[in-house]
């Protein structure tokens, strides 16, 4: 039989409290007596409370209060993290601490250090997103402060860093997506994407390799575009230039994400080439567009609110455990057949 889900009604009930002391605690609103906000705390993971069923995420006593997030800008240019920072933010303000969002410049990489306005003496914890230099992420994993990677260096699942990582599972659905592709009829495959970018993108790579290699196909890189990252993927003239340089156009493109495919997918309209008739195109995030472009874009899921949420308890679990063994989490994805696959 499934478990009653708690509720925070519950919580007041079981301390004999009001609702509305207990909502003042987990949204770190209004006075309450720390007594009282231990006894909701303990009570809390004691029912199984959501997030604070693993977990005590309240703030250290020693001065250290906030939650550095380390991005570049690109983190709200894309679904997925729009929704996982207003996941995660949730989760922090929940917790007690303060969120702090530092952009970090491409000097600040180049020369590994932190933006001068942030205070480690203030610092309780790092989460890091979209930040993909390998060196970049050790010096901050050096810094003794928990800290925990969402995605990372193209490298990461192999690395042997100091900290926690969490990611969604690439290689399955990569796999599943190519899987259907040559379930259609597809021979040849070309992949769309700088493997070599991040580790989301080079294990939804590796994915579509081994897909074809147990179907005793190759992947193409005559036939792919495998340029480094850049501003260039969103221009339809030069995806029209790395097309033209291609001896054929293969029978399928298996793209990193939606944004390239999407791109990508009026690159091939341009040349005159029907989708999926002539060539069929996959993409990967799940993003709201991948549903209303023409033809609606087959594409993998993810659960970036779950991430979020995740992210945030996995960082309060080392900020009460620093010394249990790192761990790295995956989160499913669901792939989604639609019209640019036959």
């Amino acid at each position: 039989m499934a478990l009653k889900r708690v509720t925070i009604q519950d919580i007041a009930d079981a301390c004999g409290l009001s609702r509305n002391t207990v909502s003042k605690v987990f949204n770190n609103r209004g006075a309450v007596p720390e007594s009282t906000r231990k006894l909701v705390m303990q009570k809390a993971q004691a029912l199984g409370y959501g997030m604070f069923s693993e977990e005590d995420p309240s703030p250290a006593r020693d001065g250290r209060v906030n939650i550095a997030l380390l991005t570049q800008p690109k983190l709200l240019s894309h679904s997925f993290g729009a929704y996982f920072l207003t996941s995660f933010t949730d989760q922090v303000s929940r917790s007690g601490y303060n969120l702090k969002i530092y952009e970090i410049s491409p000097r600040e990489i180049a020369e590994k250090r932190l933006p001068p306005h942030l205070l480690l003496e203030e610092t309780v914890g790092f989460l890091g997103i979209e930040l993909f230099d390998r060196e970049y992420q050790a010096m901050i994993c050096s810094l003794g402060i928990p800290c925990v990677f969402v995605d990372g260096h193209a490298r990461l699942v192999g690395s042997l860093l100091n900290c926690d990582c969490i990611s969604m599972e690439n290689v399955a659905a990569s796999a599943a997506l190519t899987e259907r592709l040559i379930a259609a009829g597809a021979k040849e495959i070309g992949f769309v994407g700088d493997r070599k970018h991040c580790s989301s993108f080079y294990m939804r790579w590796l994915g579509c390799r081994t897909a074809l290699e147990e179907a005793g196909l190759t992947l193409s890189d005559d036939c792919s575009i495998l340029a480094e990252d850049g501003d260039q993927y969103g221009d339809t003239d030069w995806l029209l230039s790395q097309l033209d340089r291609m001896p054929r156009i293969p029978d399928a493109f298996v793209c990193a994400n939606d944004y390239l495919a999407i791109h990508l997918m009026t690159a091939l309209k341009r040349k005159g080439l029907s989708i999926p008739g002539d060539v069929m195109v996959t993409g990967f995030d799940g993003s709201p567009e991948s549903a209303v472009v023409e033809p609606a874009l087959t594409t993998a899921a993810i659960p970036s609110t779950d991430i979020g949420r995740g992210a945030a308890i996995t960082l309060f679990s080392r900020i009460n455990n620093p010394n249990r063994p790192h761990v790295f989490l995956y989160y499913k994805t669901t792939p989604i057949f639609r019209a640019s696959t036959r």
